[in-house]
């Protein structure tokens, strides 16, 4: 389990000892009543963060005020995070690229669709910015460390997940070259009842050995206290490409992914959600990589381009992945020295079904010729199934899908 770091402490027995005013998350100067009696070491720490937020928080042409709390900075394409990469300055966004082609023709009405929290008052950023959710300090003073902040504990994907704390229901391809996937993903908001640990549900294209070198390119949703704070499921990406030691972060929160939309806010809360026994929300993904240029791009909702990951992030992923997982993971931190109650999915089991357990959908892959197919040789894996399980169908309106989630703590997941 990740420590936090108690940044905050105040005591009464240390005298003021600020040099220069800190500035808040929300702009405005601290005034002397908040500068005083912190320990220098603290606020050595504060400065730290606030270097680090005038790093990552770029200036804004409009900023939104999302209902959730979140605040949305509209910044000019170019001066988005990707392009402090030394590979990428001077740069601008690419065009968009040519799409797979479904041969197919799998049906992909969804069954409604699901966009942002942020957007739902009719506010939105001009053409030319793309919209960021702004980092406060109180976001990173939830990390372990300032270095660990916006990234994965070190890990391995699906593999000895009893030690990590990990635990997955997925369904995965391999033994083959795939250049993207595709499926609409069930949106509900899991109970995560320890803050240090977290619910998602995602698409995984992978490539390399699950060793050092593991390349991962990743997008779904989640639920995670640690990393936003609340408990809304939000929609986010990450990357990878040495098995999460040192490179990529989740979302924008480091120089990589490249975003081209004015519409969508990677890490922003997706609304509407899904209610048992009542109306189904889900959010259509698809990567793949541009035959053109080699880039992975990233496609939401109903044909909405977000951006892309530019090919010379990786090693083995500039040419091809060797594997594609579908499904949900969970940490099991055993905080309180049994099984967490921590949900997966929808917090029921899949053989709940339609309206009760989530569920994903029109399950594709992308070959080398840029053509959408529908999987063959699938492959369940659930860890530890008296806790979360997961089962797979196939009909003529969902193509390839399945159910998966649970619970979490039960009297068979003790």
């Amino acid at each position: 389990m990740l420590l936090v770091l108690l940044f905050l402490v105040a005591s009464s027995l240390f005298t003021p000892a600020l040099s220069h005013p800190i500035v808040s998350d929300s702009g405005r100067r601290l005034s002397p009543a908040n500068q005083t009696f912190r320990p220098g070491s603290e606020l050595n720490k504060l400065r730290v963060v606030q270097s680090y937020l005038k790093k990552i928080n770029k200036p804004a042409v409009k900023t939104i005020q999302s209902p959730d709390g979140d605040v949305i900075d509209c910044v000019l394409s170019h001066l988005q995070p990707a392009f402090d990469h030394p590979e990428l300055k001077g740069q601008k966004p690419l065009d968009e690229p040519e799409r797979p082609k479904d041969k197919g023709h799998n049906n992909t009405d969804t069954v409604g669709d699901s966009y942002q929290l942020w957007s739902d008052s009719g506010e939105s950023c001009p053409q030319g910015t793309v919209p960021i959710r702004r980092t406060a300090d109180k976001d990173i003073l939830r990390a372990s460390s300032i270095r660990r902040f916006g990234r994965k504990p070190r890990r391995s994907v699906r593999r000895d997940s009893s030690g990590s704390g990990h635990e997955h229901a997925v369904v995965f391809v391999n033994g083959d070259q795939y250049y993207g996937a595709k499926a609409s993903i069930n949106v509900w908001a899991p109970r995560v009842t320890d803050q240090y640990e977290f619910s998602l549900s995602q698409i995984w294209v992978i490539s390399g050995s699950f060793g050092h070198d593991l390349n991962t390119i990743e997008a779904g949703w989640q639920v995670s206290p640690e990393l936003y704070g609340d408990n809304y499921p939000r929609f986010f990406t990450y990357w990878t490409t040495d098995a999460y030691q040192a490179t990529g972060c989740y979302n924008l929160l480091c120089s990589g992914f490249v975003q081209t939309n004015n519409k969508i806010a990677i890490g922003a809360a997706i609304s509407p959600r899904s209610s048992y026994g009542s109306r189904q929300f889900d959010i259509g993904l698809m990567v793949w990589k541009d035959p053109k240029h080699g880039h992975w791009w990233l496609e939401f909702g109903n044909g909405l381009l977000v951006g892309y990951w530019p090919a010379f992030l990786f090693s083995h992923l500039r040419s091809h992945a060797s594997m594609v997982q579908f499904g949900g993971e969970i940490v099991n931190s055993r905080s309180m020295g049994y099984h967490t109650s921590t949900q997966m999915g929808s917090g029921q089991f899949a053989e709940a079904g339609f309206g009760k357990a989530s569920y994903f959908r029109n399950l594709q892959v992308v070959d080398w010729d840029n053509n959408l197919l529908p999987l063959t040789n699938l492959h369940l894996l659930a860890d530890h199934p008296n806790c979360y399980d997961i089962r797979q169908g196939r009909n003529n309106v969902w193509g390839t899908y399945f159910y998966y989630g649970g619970p979490g703590r039960n009297v068979r997941c003790p």
